[in-house]
């Protein structure tokens, strides 16, 4: 199809009379290029399949006069590519086959120039070329396999999934993109609305069901063309389950369940599991059971068990095969949630269990749980105190004997007929040492011991009168020596009774018989088992008698009654005007505030070790001082110098210098610059002012060394003085002592000087005979040097 618009000079030449007409005066008038042709767009159909070019339409130009002078450019999309154009007569063609869903529309533009000058003629134009679709495209669905639920016994319409298709044609332009739906596999229980894809159901609330079929394939087709005849199609799988609803109750698999359980059994115990069937799923097929009725009711119980949705029945009382051999029990089995739509509330289902006891041989057992028997605690040895019985359950009716079980009764105070089980005493009982006692008796089967059991039994013992009275406390108390007589009470007491009489305790006071006629004091029963002692004179004396004992007689109103003779100290004291005490006695009251005498002696002891320890820690860290240097008056040595370093030996002349003793001057310059510490820097002058002190030199550490001429003694005593006051004054000397001796053995020695400064030099063999005659000191030395060399062979 080919469009073509000419628009004619003479419109143009109207157009530009108009315009000069409209412009003011004075304004150059402007002219309007003149046009001589123009197009709007071409029409091409897509997929061509001829062999040739497929034409397209015509440009044509007014200036265009048939002379072969004009030539015709085309530029834009595809341009020499996917279109070409006759230069010479403008015929416009397409090289190759297109396609609309690729690309609908190309833009181009076209100009005519001169061939000789290549100028252009006419302005550039633009014009569009559009495909024209064909039905060249098959419907495509979103997904290749859709998949969808719905309830079982969903209603006729019921929605289930919609699907979706689409074709890449174009759908303004003819039916090539009006989709149809349609479903070819799936009939009868499915349909699809032709229009929006939507499958529902097509069957009723009968038909669907889930337990007889639970998944369904359909496939649905999507036609274009509107579905017309010659229209393409395709196609996708829909896959549709069945949800399960509540619609079955459980039913039993049995009608008659039969179980049998040891009667030993405790509560608790399992019997036996009961399945029932449901031909639902999930929360749907989840059940319970009940014991509804039966024998067994109160003696078994049931629960589901969660993981299989079995019932579990179990034992939840003693079981006793000589008293019931057998139970019958109705079960009821339903869900747990019921679906009102499809079952009503009396959809269960019902079965009979039967469970028969399996008969054991049973430990014996006693009539009670436990025993209690009461006994004066005056009980002679062999009194009975009560009896245990208990009996074979099992039908054989074994004979039971009866023993103590000892770990209850250590102290083998009770004792239990094996017979009778009758229980008496084998020792005496206290109460007050113990009022209750615990024991256990054993009841064994006499033809099978394995076979037993325990009881336990209480023993009470009652209270006799067998305790008398006695005085709360020691009672010491004092009288001043002036008082009334009978008027001033000096003391109230009490007592107390070990007893426990089942109307209280009640006691009684009085003044011993021996006491009565010469006491000093008087006794007065308060009525409330207490009594207050009175004076019975005006006046006493501290120094004819610092000291009465007061006897009482204490009886408690119990039978038989019991009585006790307690006393009282009673102290002289001298009192104040108000009747305080002032003065005693040497001997204190006990009853006076303050600390016993045992406790001032631990005290004292725990001063006393406290004392030895920070003595002793005192006069360790006293003693911890450097060992002397020279331990002995024979252990001299030549240099003994101490300044933290190691010396060199006998080759060493820089430790010491023995010319520094013979020859002093010469060296004073070399000692006054050396004698400083070399790790501290002086910075304060010597506080105090050298002087000469002359000393004596007739000790032995100040005398010259042997070979030094007597001349030079002062020089050394002097030297030495001096060097002992620059090191005690001087705040830089070195902070330890250093102790030199120079060749000096001392007075008195009969050896001569063991110096190595006068050793010979020479290795030959030395004659140590001389050492014999030093004297019992040096025999050992004599020993060791003067044997021969033999004697070590």
């Amino acid at each position: 199809m080919r469009t073509k618009n000419m628009v004619k000079s003479k419109y143009l030449a109207l157009a530009n009379r108009k315009e000069a007409a409209a412009a003011p005066r004075g304004e150059k008038l402007l002219k309007r290029v003149r046009r001589g042709w123009m197009w709007n767009q071409f029409f091409l159909q897509e997929e061509y399949t001829g062999s040739d070019y497929q034409y397209i339409g015509k440009l044509q130009s007014d200036q265009d006069h048939g002379n072969g002078l004009v030539k015709y450019v085309l530029s834009g999309e595809g341009a020499g590519t996917i279109f070409v154009i006759d230069e010479n007569n403008g015929d416009l063609h397409a090289t190759r086959r297109l396609d609309r869903e690729e690309k609908a529309f190309y833009i181009l533009k076209a100009t005519v120039v001169n061939k000789r000058t290549g100028q252009k003629l006419e302005p550039e134009t633009e014009f569009i070329i559009k495909l024209h679709d064909i039905n060249d495209n098959e419907p495509h669905f979103s997904q290749e396999v859709y998949t969808g639920t719905v309830p079982e016994r969903s209603d006729i319409g019921t929605s289930v999934i919609q699907v979706t298709a689409t074709d890449a044609d174009d759908g303004m332009y003819g039916n090539s993109a009006k989709l149809v739906y349609s479903i070819s596999q799936g009939h009868p229980y499915f349909s699809v609305d032709p229009n929006t894809g939507v499958i529902r159901t097509a069957l009723g609330p009968g038909d669907m069901d889930r337990e007889q079929r639970e998944n369904y394939q359909v496939v649905i087709e999507a036609k274009d063309m509107a579905g017309q005849r010659g229209g393409l199609t395709g196609t996708t799988m829909v896959n549709i389950t069945l949800t399960d609803v509540n619609d079955n109750p459980p039913r039993f698999t049995q009608s008659i369940y039969q179980f049998r359980v040891p009667e030993s059994s405790k509560s608790g115990t399992p019997v036996g599991r009961i399945r029932a069937a449901d031909k639902d799923v999930g929360k749907n097929a989840e059940m319970y059971f009940t014991i509804v009725s039966g024998d067994g009711l109160d003696t078994f119980d049931i629960f589901t068990d969660k993981a299989t949705q079995e019932g579990v029945i179990t034992v939840s009382k003693p079981l006793d095969y000589e008293k019931k051999p057998s139970y019958t029990v109705e079960i009821q089995v339903q869900n747990t949630q019921i679906d009102p739509r499809f079952m009503s509330a009396g959809s269960k289902d019902m079965a009979t269990v039967r469970i028969a006891v399996e008969d054991e041989d049973e430990p014996p057992l006693f009539d009670k749980d436990s025993y209690l028997m009461e006994v004066k605690e005056d009980a002679a040895v062999g009194t009975a105190l009560g009896s245990v019985s208990a009996i074979d359950p099992d039908g054989a009716r074994s004979i039971v004997k009866y023993a103590i079980d000892r770990r209850t009764d250590m102290d083998h105070l009770f004792n239990v007929h094996p017979e009778n089980g009758s229980v008496f005493l084998l020792k005496s009982l206290d109460r007050e040492e113990a009022a209750w006692h615990n024991i256990s008796v054993i009841a064994i089967e006499l033809h099978n011991s394995r076979q037993s059991s325990h009881v336990s039994v209480f023993i009470h013992l009652l209270d006799v009168n067998d305790n008398a009275p006695t005085f709360a406390t020691v009672y010491e108390t004092f009288v001043c020596e002036r008082t009334k007589a009978g008027q001033v009470r000096i003391q109230t007491v009490s007592a107390v009774d070990a007893d426990e009489p089942s109307a209280g305790h009640k006691f009684f006071f009085s003044l011993a018989p021996e006491g009565t006629y010469r006491s000093n004091f008087t006794i007065r029963d308060n009525g409330d088992s207490t009594a207050s002692i009175l004076t019975r004179r005006a006046s006493y004396s501290r120094l004819q008698q610092s000291m009465y004992l007061v006897p009482v007689v204490i009886t408690d109103g119990d039978f038989p009654m019991q009585s006790s003779t307690g006393t009282l100290t009673v102290r002289v004291c001298t009192c104040d005007r108000e009747g305080n005490m002032e003065l005693c006695n040497a001997q204190p009251l006990s009853s006076a505030p303050g600390l016993s005498t045992g406790a001032l002696i631990a005290i004292l002891l725990c001063a006393i070790i406290l004392l030895m320890i920070v003595v002793l820690f005192t006069a360790l860290k006293r003693q911890r001082k450097q060992e002397p240097l020279i331990i002995s008056k024979e252990d001299v040595r030549d240099n003994v110098v101490s300044y933290n370093d190691e010396g060199g030996g006998e080759e060493d002349t820089q430790a010491f210098d023995i010319g520094a003793l013979r020859h002093p001057q010469s060296t004073a310059i070399l000692e006054e610059s050396t004698k400083q510490r070399r790790d501290i820097i002086p910075t304060d002058t010597l506080l105090y002012a050298p002087y000469r002190q002359h000393g004596s030199c007739s000790s032995g550490l100040l005398m010259p060394p042997v070979g030094v001429p007597s001349r030079d003694n002062g020089d050394v005593c002097e030297f030495i003085n001096q060097r002992v006051l620059d090191n005690d004054c001087n705040p830089t000397a070195p902070p330890y002592d250093s102790l030199a001796t120079y060749a000096y053995e001392g007075a008195g020695s009969v050896a001569e000087s063991l110096s190595s400064l006068g050793s010979m030099s020479s290795e030959a063999d030395q004659d140590y005979q001389y050492l014999s005659d030093w004297g019992p000191r040096f025999r050992k030395l004599a020993d060791l040097y003067g044997a021969e060399d033999s004697d070590f062979s």
